[in-house]
């Protein structure tokens, strides 16, 4: 058995592109755009990971999508996790869970997916204004 990729259903394509690949990080593998079935497939990865993708899955016709949280979260290791929380925030991502501890970080998608940051090794000691930040929202 390989993992091939994990779907994640998503509302506003261009929305939820701006968020996985320019505030994220993550880069755009693959597009598939099925007119008859009106519907896109989006594939993503990690830079030089592409057997960690996501898929995001866009119907063109409006649904409603709920919270996600019957979803998890997706789950990325990362070099520095207070550089990447304080790039996200300064795109406009709020830090639903700061990483307090160093090691571990929650935001949220434009469709409200849970994204799980965690420090690649050992916890960074606590550094403000992580250290004293409040949750917000949930995760």
């Amino acid at each position: 058995m390989k993992y091939l990729h994990t779907m994640v259903r998503v509302g506003d394509l261009e929305k939820s592109l701006d968020f996985y690949v320019n505030k994220l990080g993550l880069e755009k593998l693959h597009q598939y755009d099925n007119e008859a079935g009106r519907f896109s497939l989006v594939f993503l990865a990690p830079p030089g990971q592409r057997d960690a993708q996501v898929e995001l899955t866009h119907n063109w016709d409006p649904e409603t999508l709920g919270e996600g949280r019957n979803f998890g979260h997706l789950a990325y290791e990362v070099e520095d996790i207070y550089a990447i929380c304080d790039r996200l925030m300064k795109a406009g991502v709020t830090i639903n869970r700061p990483p307090r501890d160093g090691r571990m970080a929650f935001v949220r998608s434009p469709d409200n997916v849970s994204i799980e940051l965690l420090q690649k090794g050992p916890a960074k000691a606590p550094a403000e204004p992580w250290a004293s930040m409040p949750n917000t929202g949930h995760w």
